[in-house]
């Protein structure tokens, strides 16, 4: 055996979607068994399924179910693949005006986009728009350019987390456009430090509620800071001038939290109103309002119960689901900056090419075991 080879397990239940597996290493070779498929012979499942590095990323060799008989079949495009989140953000493939392929945003909030082909996202990853004019004077270049978290409704139907429901937001369709093809990616990995900067959609000065556009990572007895430009209201907030202690900072505590949303301890009434009505005229060039982590809990890590780790990894949101997960990183104090960069495998939807109903991760609620292998010396 070689020296430094690594091995790792485990499972997951299937959503249906693409699955995120984080590892402390880049495998070069993975086997996966669907247990709820195999239990249960129907056709076009996949009960077993292997990749080896050498066939590339996106590939897989698999054994389809043709009723309650097994054939080998191969799956060539959203199969296993490899990944490393470092230091730069990486992105998905673009998805704009090819064709017939197109999509449309509707004006609401929240804003609506329907695809004409299936987009591939699942509930809680993030995207980031550009080119967002209808014309030269309409469209919905307001939200174009920075990370939105989507919820999806259906395949070729998903929404982002902003506010397009005022008067100076125009409904977009890249099949429409004239002059810029509107488009959009996914941010693979979209937060590679937590907490961090978060651009903000909404704030309730009744409920002391601020929504954000993606995830913000904050903690509860965090303290954050404002930045608000004054066309988008409730400048009370801004971090200066602080009209009680000229030339301190005015800060915010987070007592409540959820993906996108915190909920600050002090009262916001009698605040401006927000304002994410934004002129269309007012873009390129126009400073998005945002709120930034400026403080620790410096009282100790996280709290340590029956059955638990004694030295837990702090849970963030990572772009790929609605719960938090750990990371591969050590300890840290919550609220802290934490490097959440990370690595690992990726279980593909992707579908046999003998039978395009057969997909590798499986259908919803599957029960899914795989295990990864890293080699240290590889004979060709």
């Amino acid at each position: 055996m070689a020296e430094y080879s690594r091995i790792a397990k485990g499972h997951f239940t299937s959503t249906g979607n693409a699955q995120v597996v984080n590892l402390p290493f880049q495998p070069d070779y993975i086997e996966l068994i669907n247990y709820t498929a195999a239990a249960a012979m129907t056709d076009d499942v996949v009960p077993f399924a292997k990749w080896d590095i050498s066939m590339g990323q996106g590939f897989a060799v698999i054994e389809r179910s043709t009723g309650s008989a097994l054939v080998s079949d191969v799956i060539i495009a959203n199969g296993f693949s490899t990944f490393a989140a470092g230091q730069l953000l990486q992105y998905g493939p673009i998805y704009q005006h090819t064709g017939s392929t197109d999509f449309s945003i509707t004006a609401a909030s929240p804003a609506v986009v329907t695809t004409t082909s299936a987009h591939g996202l699942a509930t809680g990853n993030v995207i980031v728009f550009s080119n967002l004019y209808q014309t030269a004077t309409t469209g919905m270049q307001q939200m174009a350019g920075i990370p939105l978290t989507v919820t999806v409704t259906n395949s070729t139907t998903f929404s982002v987390n902003w506010n397009a429901s005022g008067s100076n937001y125009t409904a977009f369709n890249t099949a429409s456009s004239t002059g810029n093809v509107g488009s959009y990616k996914q941010v693979l990995y979209p937060y590679l430090y937590a907490p961090e900067v978060a651009v903000i959609t909404a704030i309730n000065t009744s409920t002391n509620v601020i929504t954000t556009a993606a995830a913000h990572n904050f903690q509860i007895g965090q303290e954050v800071g404002f930045h608000i430009p004054n066309q988008w209201g409730t400048t009370q907030l801004n971090e200066l001038p602080n009209i009680l202690i000229p030339g301190s900072p005015q800060y915010f505590y987070v007592i409540a939290q959820t993906q996108n949303t915190f909920t600050v301890s002090q009262s916001l009434s009698g605040f401006t109103a927000f304002n994410p009505n934004q002129t269309f005229a007012s873009f390129p060039g126009l400073k998005f309002p945002v709120v930034v982590p400026v403080g620790d809990v410096n009282t100790g890590g996280v709290q340590i119960s029956a059955g638990s780790p004694l030295y837990p990894s702090p849970l963030l949101f990572n772009g790929s689901g609605t719960t938090q997960v750990p990371t591969i990183n050590g300890p840290a104090i919550i609220g802290s900056f934490v490097n959440n960069t990370s690595q690992g495998f990726i279980v593909g939807s992707g579908a046999a090419v003998g039978d395009v109903d057969a997909h590798l991760v499986g259908a919803a609620a599957d029960v899914i075991y795989w295990r990864a292998y890293f080699s240290d010396m590889a004979v060709n």
